[in-house]
C-alpha cells in the first residue's frame, strides 16, 4: 500500500528521507541482513518515530514500509498494523528517543569493524582523522544480551549522556543526530574510523597525536561552519542512488 495520500505531507517527507537513508546504509555495506535499525522522530509528532517492517531488506525499503510507533513500543496507525517491529530495535531507539529531544534520527549498525573495534580494550583509539572527530565525545555501552529487555534503557540514556554517538561492546555502533542528514554523518565518519584502526593495528608502531591537536581537531569538526558540509554530503550520497529515488519515495 503507497502511503502517499494518506500520510501528512511532512510525515510523507520524513519517510522519504529516512527509506533513503536505509538505502545509503546498503550502498556503504553496512547492513546485516534484516538486522540493525534506523529510526526518525515524525515531525511534529515527538512521541512517534518511524523504524523499519522488520524483514525487509535495507536496499529494498520504501517510505510506505515504515512503521509509526510510539515510545511503548505500540503500532500507532491502522495502516501499519501488519508490519512487523524488532523488539530490540524498539527499546534501543526508543530510550533515546524518549530522552533527548535533540535526537530526532538513530543509527545503528553491527559491521564487521565496528564490532571488533567495540570488542577492543580501548575503544576507538585517536590514530585518524576520522578517529579525532570523536575525541572524547564517544560513549560507551556495556553489553547485556541481545536488547529485549525495556530495563536497559535506563542504562543507555545514562551511558550516552549528552554525546551524539556510542560504542556498544560486542554489538556494534551507534549514531545519533538531529537531522538525518547529521545521523549520516556521524555513522559514516565512525564506521570509517574503525575501519581505519583495524587496518592499522596490522602494525606494531603506532603514531599518536598530542592530546593538544586531538582536541583541536575534535573542535574544528564540532565548529558551526561545518553544518552545510552535512547536507553537501548528504545530497553527493544520495546523488549515487538517484536511480533509486522512485522506489524509495512509494
Amino acid at each position: 500500500m503507497n502511503l502517499k495520500h494518506v500520510v501528512q505531507p511532512v510525515e510523507w517527507e520524513a519517510r522519504c528521507q529516512l527509506a533513503a537513508l536505509y538505502r545509503l546504509i546498503a550502498y556503504y555495506r553496512m547492513t546485516d541482513l534484516i538486522d540493525t535499525h534506523i529510526s526518525l522522530r515524525v515531525p511534529d509528532e515527538p512521541n512517534h518515530f518511524l523504524i523499519n517492517h522488520y524483514g525487509v531488506a535495507f536496499d529494498k525499503m520504501r517510505a510506505s514500509d515504515l512503521v509509526k510507533i510510539d515510545h511503548d513500543g505500540n503500532i500507532v496507525e491502522a495502516y501499519d498494523q501488519a508490519k512487523i517491529v524488532n523488539v530490540a530495535g524498539f527499546v534501543i531507539h526508543s530510550a533515546l528517543h524518549h530522552a533527548r529531544e535533540d535526537i530526532n534520527c538513530v543509527v545503528h549498525t553491527h559491521t564487521a569493524d565496528g564490532i571488533a573495534v567495540s570488542a577492543q580494550k580501548n575503544g576507538l583509539l585517536p590514530i585518524s582523522q576520522h578517529a579525532l572527530k570523536f575525541y572524547q565525545r564517544l560513549a560507551y555501552h556495556t553489553y547485556e544480551g541481545i536488547a529485549l529487555s525495556t530495563e536497559e534503557r535506563e542504562r543507555l540514556v545514562a551511558d550516552m549522556g549528552t554525546h551524539r554517538c556510542m560504542i556498544l561492546r560486542n554489538h556494534g555502533l551507534l549514531a545519533t543526530g538531529n537531522t538525518v542528514q547529521r545521523a549520516f554523518h556521524e555513522i559514516y565518519f565512525l564506521e570509517r574510523a574503525c575501519q581505519a584502526q583495524i587496518k592499522a593495528l596490522s602494525s606494531p608502531d603506532l603514531i599518536y597525536p598530542s592530546p593538544e591537536v586531538c582536541e583541536h581537531t575534535a573542535k574544528q569538526f564540532d565548529s558551526p561552519h561545518a553544518e552545510p558540509i552535512l547536507n553537501n554530503a548528504w545530497n553527493a550520497a544520495l546523488s549515487l542512488i538517484a536511480d533509486q529515488k522512485e522506489s524509495y519515495s512509494s
